[in-house]
């Protein structure tokens, strides 16, 4: 339990405000812990900074420290009629909304005023939406409109009822092979029609595959998306890293310029990895431990720690999540076939296990990750985490909100 009135407070506030999610409220209290037994004093508020679990724009909000939101966009949205509020994040709100015209639910992403006079936030949101269009597919979330209206800028799209990947390994699910090979196809389907048409994701997590009813995945949030043809955007990005720490390709974390679809197939590659074990490939106390952890460490085999594992799922995995790029996979298309193969029971054809020696490469100087180098997920926190915290204390930090369902999950810039 915190130790001090504040560390309580800040949790319940982070909860009633849908900021973080039970699980990570029982990885943060757990790390606290932790560093109250090593004998040192670190408040919960820079705890949940630590974790990536939020950002230091919203614990400055979160203090009274130029709250400067504006409030909800009410009915300033011509068409939409906003019903309820799904999600929020640094970034942008996210809405179940009805659209009038056609007498159908939507989701409404909006960004918040504070967000529309910085020019690269603005930008990024309508990046989000144009690329977003230029992707139909079943198994991507469909984009329905973008525009502003009122002060409020804001993204339309298709309202997904179910869950996330994420809603369920924070559960403790550990998903068995076929039920992870019918998911993971499903979003490499959605990326190979991505990828042939120029756009990468750059954010693939459990958090961005949300699953419907009827276990139909749908891959969510285009907010990295960069199209492989951009390169003024490739150039004013490089040398940061964007992506989510658990699930983000070394190329990325590297800042390199020329980022392709194979970065895709890495985050793809940590998010099976992650269904499968129960664990994200690489852990460590920030998320620069993490990203170095991509760069420089060994990846302990899936079926070291799943052993029900078959010798062909493992070794895809691996092969995905090979460091070198150009020892993944050439493209969806190739790990499809591969995946198909899998699913009748038959050995991969295109999975190396055998990774060449240099694949761990070297961690140079120029490969170290500041920490202030990074700046785009910084909510993509971590999944699972064996935790001391009992029930009925997670318990109490959650009993006053209502989940909403996990309907829209958003990466946090």
């Amino acid at each position: 339990m915190p130790d001090a009135p504040e560390d309580s407070q800040i949790l319940k506030t982070v909860v009633e405000r849908q900021l973080v999610t039970p699980h990570e409220v029982r990885t943060a209290v757990d790390y606290h812990k932790k560093i109250l037994a090593g004998g040192r004093r670190r408040p919960m508020s820079e705890v949940l900074v630590d974790l990536g679990f939020l950002t230091r724009t919203q614990l400055n909000r979160l203090q009274g420290v130029n709250d400067d939101s504006g409030g909800q966009p009410a009915q300033q949205i011509p068409g939409y009629q906003l019903l309820n509020k799904c999600g929020a994040g640094a970034m942008a709100v996210v809405y179940r909304a009805k659209q009038v015209s056609l007498d159908r639910i939507v989701a409404v992403k909006v960004l918040p005023r504070r967000l529309s006079k910085n020019a690269e936030f603005v930008e990024r949101f309508y990046r989000e939406g144009r690329a977003a269009a230029q992707l139909n597919h079943n198994n991507i979330v469909q984009a329905i409109d973008v525009g502003e209206a009122g002060g409020y800028h804001y993204f339309v799209m298709e309202y997904v009822e179910g869950c996330t990947v994420y809603d369920e390994l924070a559960e403790g699910k550990v998903y068995d092979e076929p039920e992870a090979i019918d998911i993971i196809t499903q979003v490499a389907r959605a990326l190979q029609h991505a990828h042939e048409r120029g756009i990468i994701h750059r954010d693939v997590k459990p958090k961005n595959i949300m699953l419907t009813k009827d276990r139909v995945a749908k891959l969510a949030d285009m907010g990295l998306a960069r199209e492989t043809s951009d390169n003024e955007a490739a150039m004013a990005e490089a040398g940061r890293a964007y992506g989510t720490p658990y699930y983000i390709s070394p190329e990325q974390i590297r800042g390199e310029v020329h980022i392709d679809h194979r970065a895709d197939l890495y985050s793809l590659g940590a998010t099976w990895y992650h269904m499968v074990t129960g664990r994200v490939p690489f852990e460590g106390a920030t998320p620069s431990a993490v990203m170095h952890k991509h760069l420089k460490e060994p990846l302990t085999p899936p079926d070291h720690l799943n052993t029900r594992l078959s010798a062909g799922c493992g070794a895809m995995i691996e092969t995905l999540m090979a460091k070198n790029r150009d020892q993944r996979y050439s493209s969806a298309r190739e790990l499809l076939t591969d995946l198909a193969l899998l699913a009748r029971g038959e050995p991969p054809y295109h999975a190396n296990r055998n990774l060449a020696d240099d694949d761990l490469g070297s961690l140079t100087a120029g490969d170290a990750v500041p920490q202030e180098q990074f700046v785009a997920s910084r909510k993509g926190g971590r999944d699972r985490h064996d935790s001391a915290v009992t029930l009925a204390i997670v318990l109490g930090a959650v009993a006053a909100i209502s989940v909403l369902g996990n309907l829209i999950q958003l990466a946090v810039g």
